[in-house]
Order: C-alpha cells, then sequence, then structure tokens
C-alpha cells in the first residue's frame, strides 16, 4: 500500500511539473513577455536555399527592428527543432551569448538606446518538421509533381512561421515595413515568394536566385516560398483601386486549366470580394495565386491553390444545399482571406474567428453574387449542419490557442444572423466595406470589432457575441401548445438575451422574444390544423415539451 501511495505521489508531481512546462512553453510562444515586448518588427528578409534530396534547409534572416522600452538586455527569437541556429550578428558584430530553450533562442544584447533602429541576422540551418498533412499540419512540403519535378512549399499557420525560419512568432507584431523573400533553387526550377518578383540573378553554379519583396505588413506565416516547374500567366483586372495586376503560376501541364477554370473563378471571386469588402488590400503588392502540393492557404498576395481545378470543396458540397458545386472553394476562400486574415489581423490567435468566420461567409456572398440571395442564404444555412459545439470559438489569450473550429461555419452564420437582425443588406454591406476600412492593414482583438458592429448597427449585441463566440451553449426554445396558446421560453442562453424570433401561423407573422422565463400569447388564428412555422434565419434548437 506504501508503495502504491509513493508511486501515485511521484506520478502527480510529474504530471504537474509536466503542464506546468507546456503552459511556460504556450506563454513563450503566445504571450508578448518581457524578452519580446521591448522590441519591434519593422522588416524581414529571409535568404534560404532548400535541398530537395537530403530535405534540409540553410539560410539566414535579417530582422530589422527598433526599441521601444529600456527592458531590452535579453530577446527572444522563436526557431524550432529540429532547426538550429548558427550564429548571430546585431549590427554587425557577432552575439556569443545564445542560449536555447526548446523551440526558444535568448540573446544577449549590448545596450540599445530607445528608438534606435538595428538588425539582426541570423544564420540557421538543419532538417525542418516535415508536413504529413499539410496544411492542417506544419512543415516543409517535398513532393514530386506528375512529370516527377520536385515540388516544395511550406504550411505553417497553426504551427507558426518559426516552425521553418528564425523570426518573432507573434501575430500581433508583423514587420510593419514588409518583407523579402530570396529563393536559391535549381536552374530547372522557379522560386515564387509573396508580393511582386524583384529580380532573378543566375548564380552560375546550377542555381538561380529568386527575389521577391512585399511593401505592406505581413503575418510572419503568410511568408512562403512555392518552388517547382511553373509557368506563368499575367493578367489583370481593374478593381476599385484601379489596375490590379493578376498573376496566375500553375504547373507545366495544367496550362489550359489554369486559363479556364483558375482565371475564370478568380477574376469572378475578387470582383465579388471588392464589393462585398472594399478595395483589394494590396495593390502595391499584386495578387497572384500559385498551384500548391496542398489544398490551400491564404498567403498574403501569394494564394495557395491546390483543389485540383475543379469546383466546390476538393469536389465536395460543404452546404450540401448544391449551391457550392457552382464555384471552386479554395479560390473564394483563400481569397477573401487577404480582407480578413491578411490586411485585418486577429490580435490574438484566440480571436481567428475574425479571419475564418468572414472568410467563410464570404463564401455565401460570392454565392449571392452570381446565383441571388437565396442561393446565398441556403448556402451558409447549410454549413450550419456542420456545427459542432464542442467548445467555444474564441480560445485562450496569449497561450497560442485557438478556439473551436467552429469558428469557421459558426462564425459565418454569427455575421449572417447580423445582416438578418439588421434588417438592411445596404446598410450591411456599407459595414462590411466600413471594417475594411477602418482597420485596414491593423492587428485587432474580437472586442473591437463587436463594438464597432455593435455602433455600426445600432443593435444591442453584447450578450449575442457572448453568447455565440464565448459560449459553446447554443439557446434552446422550448415551446408548449395549449388550446389556443402557445408558451416559450429560452434554456441554454445567457441571460438577458435578446433574439427576435418570428413565427408564421397561417401565413400569419408574430414576433416574440424569449427568455429564461415562461412567456405566453394567444394565438387567435390558430386551429388544430394550424401550421406553425419558427423562423430558422437565428441559430438556435426547437424542442417542443408537454
Amino acid at each position: 500500500m506504501y508503495k502504491l501511495k509513493v508511486i501515485f505521489i511521484v506520478a502527480f508531481f510529474l504530471n504537474v511539473i509536466y503542464l506546468y512546462s507546456q503552459s511556460k512553453n504556450d506563454s513563450l510562444l503566445g504571450g508578448n513577455s518581457i524578452y519580446r515586448s521591448w522590441w519591434d518588427v519593422k522588416h524581414y528578409h529571409l535568404n534560404i536555399k532548400p535541398d530537395f534530396n537530403t530535405k534540409s534547409l540553410t539560410g539566414y534572416n535579417e530582422i530589422s527592428f527598433v526599441v521601444l522600452n529600456h527592458n531590452h538586455h535579453y530577446l527572444q527569437l522563436d526557431l524550432q527543432l529540429p532547426l538550429r541556429i548558427d550564429s548571430v550578428f546585431c549590427d554587425s558584430s557577432k552575439i556569443n551569448s545564445v542560449t536555447q530553450n526548446g523551440n526558444f533562442w535568448n540573446l544577449n544584447l549590448p545596450n540599445l538606446k530607445l528608438e534606435t533602429y538595428h538588425q539582426l541576422k541570423v544564420y540557421f540551418s538543419g532538417y525542418p518538421k516535415v508536413a504529413r498533412n499539410p496544411p492542417w499540419d506544419g512543415g516543409w512540403v517535398w513532393k514530386r509533381d506528375k512529370n516527377k519535378n520536385p515540388w516544395m512549399s511550406v504550411a505553417c499557420q497553426g504551427a507558426g512561421a518559426s516552425i521553418w525560419y528564425p523570426c518573432k512568432d507573434l501575430q500581433r507584431d508583423e514587420p510593419d515595413n514588409g518583407a523579402e523573400l530570396t529563393i536559391q533553387v535549381p536552374d530547372t526550377l522557379v522560386g515564387i515568394g509573396n508580393g511582386k518578383l524583384k529580380s532573378v540573378k543566375k548564380l552560375n553554379n546550377g542555381f538561380t536566385e529568386y527575389s521577391w519583396s512585399v511593401s505592406n505588413s505581413i503575418n510572419s506565416y503568410n511568408i512562403v516560398p512555392y518552388i517547382g516547374k511553373y509557368k506563368l500567366i499575367s493578367d489583370s483586372i481593374v478593381g476599385k483601386n484601379g489596375v490590379l495586376k493578376t498573376d496566375y503560376w500553375f504547373l507545366e501541364y495544367n496550362e489550359e486549366k489554369a486559363k479556364t477554370h483558375l482565371m475564370d473563378n478568380t477574376i469572378k471571386t475578387l470582383k465579388s470580394l471588392e464589393d462585398w469588402f472594399g478595395p483589394y488590400p494590396f495593390y502595391e503588392d499584386s495578387y497572384k495565386i500559385i498551384e500548391a502540393p496542398y489544398l490551400g492557404m491564404e498567403h498574403q498576395s501569394n494564394v495557395a491553390y491546390g483543389n485540383n481545378y475543379q469546383n466546390g470543396y476538393a469536389g465536395r458540397d460543404l452546404s450540401k444545399s448544391g449551391w457550392g458545386m457552382k464555384w471552386d472553394f479554395i479560390v473564394v476562400h483563400e481569397s477573401a482571406h487577404e480582407w480578413f486574415g491578411n490586411s485585418i489581423t486577429a490580435f490574438d490567435v484566440a480571436d481567428n474567428w475574425i479571419h475564418e468566420g468572414f472568410a467563410s461567409y464570404a463564401e455565401a456572398l460570392f454565392t449571392e453574387t452570381y446565383f441571388g440571395k437565396e442561393a446565398g442564404n441556403a448556402y451558409c444555412l447549410g454549413v450550419r449542419n456542420s456545427i459542432l459545439n464542442d467548445k467555444p470559438i474564441i480560445g485562450n489569450y496569449n497561450l497560442r490557442q485557438e478556439g473551436s473550429g467552429d469558428m469557421y461555419n459558426k462564425g459565418s452564420n454569427i455575421i449572417y444572423m447580423i445582416r438578418y437582425l439588421m434588417n438592411d443588406d445596404v446598410k450591411f454591406k456599407n459595414m462590411l466595406n466600413e471594417i475594411s476600412k477602418i482597420f485596414h492593414h491593423q492587428c485587432i482583438t474580437s472586442k473591437q470589432l463587436e463594438e464597432f458592429i455593435i455602433q455600426y448597427s445600432n443593435l444591442d449585441l453584447s450578450l449575442f457575441f457572448n453568447q455565440y463566440l464565448r459560449t459553446n451553449q447554443i439557446p434552446i426554445l422550448e415551446y408548449k401548445l395549449k388550446k389556443h396558446h402557445l408558451q416559450y421560453r429560452f434554456t441554454q442562453a445567457i441571460e438577458g438575451l435578446k433574439l427576435p424570433i418570428k413565427l408564421m401561423i397561417d401565413n400569419k407573422e408574430v414576433v416574440i422574444l424569449p427568455s429564461s422565463n415562461w412567456q405566453t400569447i394567444k394565438l387567435d388564428t390558430y386551429k388544430q390544423k394550424s401550421k406553425l412555422i419558427f423562423d430558422a434565419n437565428l441559430y438556435y434548437t426547437l424542442s417542443r415539451v408537454k
């Protein structure tokens, strides 16, 4: 018995130590600690050379930053194992004191004056983690195309950019002055990065160097290379801010599909999104869509496309309404992230519903643009059936913890319900345009967005947001029918939640406002065979009780 007690106590403390270690690591990755908060990233210049045969990577990152406050003796850099930092220079002077703590590297820097600019040059190398199931699993993607040519890229949103290069892996701190990505690849291949092509240089060693430049601020996880046997179609559209350059990069054997399917879907998508969300946010950096060795991702001005030139989501209609097979899901959803995710970025990943909710509702808006409002509504209500309500949409702050995957379809339906409650499509569209304008190129919190929507819509939505974002409870509308009376109440609803629910009784409309208490209304026209229809636009569960 004594031995069992000892084993139990030891196991308990080992578990406590493990949980403390995990919490500490989460805080280091997701929080703005004293080793991060004193410096602000201004620019990245990333230079890389991947080796397809060995699946290894060498390179460096020049990090320009400014000193914000005096707590600046130690600086935390992020680079995930098995990659390693080889050496670091600060303003050309080598930093000899570099200590490693798992995926975090602390630099002991000389005293730096307040509001001064500096540059770190961080050399790194090794064998980056391989993505087993990209884009959901982070890491490098090493594949071959149908002609056996090397085909490489990276997927890193969930895992963080530090899975493949040294950086300040904190979503709220984007390099304000943009980034440059230089890629060294064999002469037979093409290296594609974000923004515009700055230069192409033959290195006379069997390699060619491609340099790409982004002038706008950019999320660190959006900086991504694509390497393969690519061909290019260059085009442009006339958008709200003038001529927008559009490039289509595809594997050499898919030219006809790119000319028809990809271009057609992209042009329609950009026109629809500019109508609903306002001007494309990155005219200076152009728009590119690149055939990728995985399904898709929203890399800024560098959209990853891997939907095999077909409509739907990998050939499926996620809404099961029929409308999702009329257009290419990946083109629409990932392009919508240029507005929500790339231009407007969640301050903390816990609020990533800002990215996914609006990009998912963009699917319904695209459907509405080309097939009518009823089609768009049917699509949005269709994806509601995929909501799990396993946990709240908003995650835990400062720990790099996202909330539920319901941030996609439930997030979309939250926006749908706000539009429904506003009951003014013109005002709703203007609100979306204003959101894009007011929060252009900013990192924001969910609270900021919620407060703006409440003010603009003039609706009391504070409890609405708490119900649908911060709990996983869906209101249950319980009702009873007794003679000519309807009794009803809400359960599983935050106290005070107000949702005006319409009823149709033999084509006569009645509006009720349920609370946690039973309420009763008289149904003058109700007969034994009368049809009672509850409003399906708002998201709640209906339960008839005795």
